[in-house]
Order: C-alpha cells, then structure tokens, then sequence
C-alpha cells in the first residue's frame, strides 16, 4: 500500500483469482515449522491476490481466517525467538501484509499493532528489508491518521549505516514529502519529492529487497501529484494525479482517483470534477479501499456546502455520496 500496495515477490506466482492458493490451516501453535513456513507464505500469495484485483476490505476475511489458523501471529514474538529464521522471517512479511490490508481497510489502530508485530518478527530474524517496508508502512499510516511528525520521525528509522537501494531511498523520500507537506513546509516537500524521482530513476540494483517491485513510475507519479495537492498546487498536482489515476494498475491505485477529484474541486475545475465523478460513481460500491471511499465521501460532502460550485456539480455530488460504501 503505501500503498500498501502489493508484496509478493516476483519470482512468487502470484494466484490468478481471489479463490486459488487458500493455505490449509495450522493445527497447533507448536505445529510443524516445515509447515508453517508455506502456509505463511501462501496465505501472503492469497491476500497480495484478492487486495490487487478486489480491495483491501474483500480481504479482511482472509485477514481473520488468517489469524484463527496461524495462532503464531497472536503469540508474544518474544516467545518466537527460538523460531528459524526462515519461519521467523515468513511469518514477518505475513504480518506485514496483514498490516497493510487492515489499514487500507480502515482498522488503523489494528493496521499499527501488526506492523509493530512484523516489525519484531523481522528484527528477530535480521530481516534488515522487511524492518524497513514496515517502517515505511507505519510512517503513511502516521501521515494519514494525522500525525505527520510521527510520519517524518518513523521515515528516518529506515536509514542504516550504508547507502539505502534507490528504489528503498525512494519510497522513504515520497514518505518525507508527504509528512513535509502536511506540515506546510512547502520547499521541503518539494525538494523531497524531487529527490525521491532522481532516486528512482538510478534504476533498480541487486540490493533492492524483494518487495520493491511495486515501487514504479506509476505508483511515483500518483504520490508526487498527491504531494504537489497537500501544497494545493493543483497546476502541477491534477496533471500528474490524472495520468497516474488513468493508467491500468492494482484496485488500490483507486486512490489517486480519489486525490484527483480533490484537486480538481480544489482548483474549481468544475466541469472536468463533474464527469470524474460521472466515472467513478457507478463503481464506487466496488471500490474496496475504505481510504479511497472516505477521501471519495469528503470531497462529495464539500461539494454539497459549496454554494459557488454549479448546481449540477452538487447534484453529481449527491449522487457520490450516495454511491459510497458507509456514507450517511
């Protein structure tokens, strides 16, 4: 995410659908590591599957099935230390991925206590990469709850003692910008955006962990226009958040659809907001991100209290509002 975004690796087949690669369930807490090992990760494989082509919140009871089955991810980590490192380190991403769904699903408190747990687990094993996505993962979910010097200070764990990969570099300078430009610091943001595409276009290296393979032009040119709209400078945000909306990806780049609707309300583009929202209302019940629904549900509610936009914009924004999952 944070996107969450997807985790599987790619050299891991990903399922085709929703359905395929359901784990079979542990038996015991004590079960067999040789077991437990590919049940973790092929229930990393379903969840990665249905949170891609459905949303997060199609995979929350994936999530739960989870959590029965595999008592290991409850358990105190401190009780795993014993645990191979193998077991340790699949048990980590699972929990990372887990993090991820709960958050793009709207548990925010639960999304922090599983990152918190990925990132013992990964400690535990010396799982230097995953420590990291967490990391970054617990600084969006900081920035999106509000608490954006919690966002900067979480960022900046990431750093080691030798030179981040870019694609790594990168994701934790999109996360600064982010945090930065929620603080109002403008020239900060930007130069950390900018930073974060120089970084990213060093090109991928062989010390890029496994899971950056997401990390793409696209998922960067949704967030460098997300940024440039925190600032609400929407001559540069709207051009980029249309492109990244526009381009085919994952069900949670549904979200930068969601920021472009924002930015053009903020600009008072009001024609090109009224036939966004002629697209994407008809689908908003099968968006299953509840950031983007809410992001959605916001925009359409500040619409409706604008007297200065056209009447036929705030009927467009009646009828979003009305097509969103848990709006009033």
């Amino acid at each position: 995410m944070t996107v969450r975004s997807a985790r599987a690796s790619k050299t891991r087949p990903r399922p085709a659908t929703a359905s395929t690669a359901r784990p079979r369930p542990a038996t015991a807490p004590d079960a067999d590591p040789g077991a437990l090992i590919p049940l973790a990760l092929g229930t990393v494989q379903r969840l990665v599957s249905i949170d891609a082509e459905y949303g997060a919140t199609a995979a929350v009871p994936a999530v739960r099935e989870a959590l029965r089955n595999i008592p290991q991810l409850t358990a105190d980590p401190a009780r795993l230390r014993d645990c191979k490192s193998d077991l340790l380190a699949a048990l980590a991403e699972l929990c990372e991925v887990i993090g991820w769904v709960l958050f793009d699903a709207g548990f925010y408190g639960r999304a922090h206590h599983m990152n918190a747990r990925a990132l013992a687990l990964a400690e535990l094993c010396g799982d230097r990469g995953m420590a990291r996505l967490v990391l970054l993962n617990d600084s969006m979910l900081d920035a999106h709850t509000g608490r954006p010097r919690r966002a900067l200070e979480t960022a900046s764990r990431v750093a080691g003692p030798r030179p981040l990969p870019a694609r790594v570099s990168s994701l934790v300078l999109v996360r600064q910008a982010h945090a930065s430009a929620l603080l109002g610091g403008r020239r900060e943001a930007v130069d950390l955006i900018s930073r974060a595409r120089s970084r990213f276009l060093d090109g991928v290296s062989a010390d890029d962990p496994h899971w950056a393979w997401w990390i793409d032009e696209i998922e960067l040119l949704g967030h460098r226009g997300w940024v440039y709209a925190r600032l609400r400078e929407w001559d540069t945000a709207v051009p980029l958040l249309h492109e990244a909306a526009t381009a085919p990806g994952p069900s949670y780049r549904h979200l930068f659809t969601a920021e472009l609707l924002a930015a053009l309300v903020g600009s008072g583009a009001w024609s090109e907001a009224e036939d966004l929202i002629a697209d994407i209302a008809p689908r908003a019940g099968a968006i299953g991100s509840v950031r983007t629904t809410q992001t959605l549900g916001r925009t359409a509610a500040q619409l409706l209290e604008r007297t200065t936009a056209p009447a036929n914009l705030r009927d467009a924004a009646a009828y979003l509002l009305k097509c969103v999952p848990g709006s009033p």
